[in-house]
């Protein structure tokens, strides 16, 4: 997704497939095997992973990024939204994006984050219906 500003493109939310197995998502949803194919194909149809967060630095500071991400975030069309941060130690940008913050698996190591997005997406996006 792209933040434009008029006709500049100022920031930029990529989105990705989820890994096969992340130890805090199993403890979370309650995963006893999260590699069946079963699982990993419901993982893929339910669920996408903040990739990457960039901002023009003059936009950076005013609480653009939460915004823009929660909106970014809406947007998707899956039920569920994930995110490991490193960065979640010293900016809770995800927290105020929406995302609940579950924990880290190792002191120092990066922040899982999950973001509930089930009835949170408009029922229809610019010229195409939701399915």
């Amino acid at each position: 997704m792209l933040l434009w500003h008029g006709a500049e493109p100022v920031g930029v939310c990529v989105f990705g497939a989820p890994a096969a197995a992340v130890a805090m998502r199993s403890r979370f949803f309650g995963l006893a095997n999260p590699r069946t194919r079963v699982a990993l194909a419901a993982l893929n149809e339910k669920l996408w992973v903040v990739r990457r967060v960039v901002l023009h630095p003059a936009y950076r500071g005013a609480g653009l990024a939460a915004a823009f991400v929660r909106r970014a975030c809406e947007l998707c069309p899956v039920d569920w939204v994930e995110a490991l941060a490193v960065m979640g130690h010293a900016n809770p940008v995800f927290e105020r994006a929406g995302f609940a913050r579950v924990g880290a698996a190792r002191p120092g190591g990066p922040v899982y984050y999950v973001r509930d997005n089930r009835g949170l997406r408009p029922s229809r996006l610019p010229g195409r219906p939701l399915s």
